[in-house]
């Protein structure tokens, strides 16, 4: 089917070539006004002005007009933990009442608590859950997703949650990319012997791992009473024989050396950066690796935000994700991640839509398929209510502003 749109108020993020935007550049967001695309079968074919619409573009196509709508690349989200089997509300009481995460996870609250929850759940009781989770997603916007394991931490439930992303890729509508975060935490067994369950991980898992093409990345949470640089690095060598490529966890708590390691390990991003210093900004400017800033963690989490008028004055390439998962961030709003960006890391509206768009899909390596309007790529695209400008967007964080949304080619 082709379609044209057209009458878009701003036709936002139009680029000819994907490249990974990085300091000033960030800044830089081509924009389109009174515009039209054209889509068909589910691909871009072609865009630009009003005047620049031919009878060529209009032939055989069914006319849309987008009504004043201004039109995005769909939010490209490379961070989340989407499967999990039960909510963690009471732990959030516990913590509105004073309780520590400590106190908490004494309690048998933390990640030991969805680890639980998951060991007692089916491939398909899972499954079900976090597809309703992903249109829920799309519906706000999401057009391509990173989802973690973790909430297993041994070898049988680990790769249950590895085969729900896998079947959640295969029927899913958007790209969506699979990370092994075995090493998320030590469960209690082996709090007193890493070495035993990080064989476990070694030995046991990845070999299946790789063999039913489970995961993309591997991911580590590296960081002080978790998993140490030197316990992350031979992890993540694992991994990468066995043909993952390596995402880590980095400086969410402590300045750890996780981000130093990530630069060090060529790792595709590096992930959190609440705690940054010197050292971590240099290697991490100077290098190829994406900084993904969760934002909405520290919100829920009532922490410092990531520093990100430093990196991106330092050069540092950035994306934004949404850290999805029911302990410290049980949002998968993108719209609101943006939003939170602006409002408290002081980031340009540009800026952020830059981030939670072609660098977040740099950050899947999806950057082929989705996070700009390209010529060649899906036509997952956000339809706004008419706004006045795109600041409007971060500024009415409240208010519902997605008209609808676009997913190859249709709306849903």
């Amino acid at each position: 089917m082709k379609r044209v749109i057209q009458h878009i108020k701003h036709l936002v993020n139009t680029r000819t070539n994907s490249i990974v935007v990085r300091g000033a550049a960030l800044s830089q967001l081509p924009i389109i006004e009174n515009a039209f695309i054209v889509v068909e079968n589910g691909i871009i074919q072609a865009y630009g002005t009003m005047h620049e619409l031919t009878v060529d573009h209009l032939s055989g196509a069914e006319v849309i007009d987008a009504a004043g709508s201004s039109v995005l690349p769909c939010w490209c989200d490379s961070h989340t933990h989407l499967v999990f089997a039960a909510s963690r509300e009471d732990e959030f009481v516990h913590k509105i009442n004073g309780l520590t995460y400590a106190e908490i996870a004494a309690k048998g609250g933390g990640i030991l608590n969805s680890a639980r929850k998951i060991a007692q759940s089916t491939e398909s009781e899972l499954y079900l859950q976090a597809m309703t989770r992903l249109n829920e997603l799309m519906k706000l916007g999401t057009g391509a997703i990173e989802i973690k394991s973790g909430y297993g931490l041994n070898t049988e439930n680990e790769l249950k949650m590895l085969r729900v992303i896998k079947r959640i890729k295969e029927t899913a509508p958007i790209p969506v990319k699979a990370s092994f975060l075995g090493a998320h935490t030590y469960p209690l067994e082996f709090r007193e012997n890493h070495d035993g369950y990080i064989n476990q991980i070694i030995d046991e898992m990845l070999p299946i791992i790789a063999k039913e093409q489970l995961a993309d990345y591997i991911d580590v949470f590296c960081e002080e009473g978790f998993f140490s640089v030197a316990e992350a690095q031979r992890i993540c060598e694992a991994g990468i024989a066995y043909g993952l490529k390596p995402k880590i966890h980095a400086n969410q708590l402590n300045a750890s050396g996780g981000v130093e390691l990530g630069v060090k390990l060529g790792a595709i991003s590096v992930d959190h950066l609440e705690t940054m210093n010197d050292s971590a900004i240099n290697a991490l400017c100077q290098s190829n690796t994406i900084g993904t800033l969760l934002p909405t963690a520290a919100f829920f989490l009532r922490m410092p935000y990531q520093p990100a008028r430093t990196l991106i004055n330092a050069n540092t390439a950035l994306a934004l994700a949404s850290d999805f998962n029911p302990g410290s961030s049980p949002s998968g709003n993108m719209n609101f991640v943006v939003a939170l960006s602006c409002i408290q890391m002081k980031m340009l509206p540009e800026e952020a839509i830059n981030a939670a768009t072609i660098n977040g899909a740099f950050a899947m390596e999806l950057a082929n398929e989705v996070g700009s309007v390209t010529i060649g790529k899906r036509a997952n695209l956000i339809f706004t209510h008419p706004i006045p400008s795109l600041a409007y967007m971060p500024y009415a964080f409240g208010s519902n502003l997605i008209k609808k949304v676009m997913i190859n080619g249709q709306f849903i």
